[in-house]
């Protein structure tokens, strides 16, 4: 579904796919929460057409009755595509690319954040966007997403007793220092 939204144009998946994150969100945040989306470089967006994560977002702040801020941060530089690169580089490739919008500074001190991707692999996105958010100022900043890319190095058990459903644990996943 995920590469299906992301580079087939199936729009039509980020609501559903939106709304499942929100009924799994829970109470972890209050009423002044801000659902905002990890930004596209203005020249993917422009080759792609949409930004898969601000259309989940929309979906959850209307599920959730929360404020939405599509544009709260931006791609400021353009990256590389990070498919294929390794955590290293993909926090290098991220230095210095996300920035708060201006206008958004005062409007998110201070308060929940929930910030959405459709994909978390190393990490090094969501740090960079949780970095600029927590320095303009946000209060509790959350990161849900549609699908983990478990590495190698991942150990996947499946316990027989839970009805057969993986259950996953990926160096660093359980690091307090990671986003949650």
């Amino acid at each position: 579904m995920v590469l299906d939204l992301k580079h087939a144009g199936r729009i039509a998946l980020a609501g559903p796919m939106g709304r499942t994150l929100a009924a799994r969100i829970g109470d972890r945040t209050g009423p002044d929460t801000i659902v905002v989306p990890v930004p596209l470089h203005r020249w993917r967006l422009w080759k792609r057409g949409y930004n898969q994560s601000a259309l989940m977002a929309k979906a959850i702040a209307k599920a959730r009755g929360w404020a939405h801020g599509p544009d709260v941060l931006r791609r400021v530089r353009a990256t590389p595509s990070l498919g294929g690169l390794n955590p290293a580089e993909r926090t290098r490739a991220l230095m210095g690319a996300i920035a708060i919008a201006p206008r958004w500074r005062d409007r998110i001190r201070g308060r929940s954040v929930l910030l959405v991707d459709d994909v978390l692999t190393s990490g090094a996105t969501s740090d960079a966007c949780v970095r600029a958010l927590k320095a303009a100022g946000a209060g509790k900043v959350l990161f849900a997403c549609y699908a983990r890319v478990i590495d190698g190095d991942a150990v996947v058990a499946l316990n027989a007793g839970q009805n057969g459903v993986a259950q996953t644990e990926a160096p660093g996943a359980n690091d307090p220092g990671r986003p949650a």
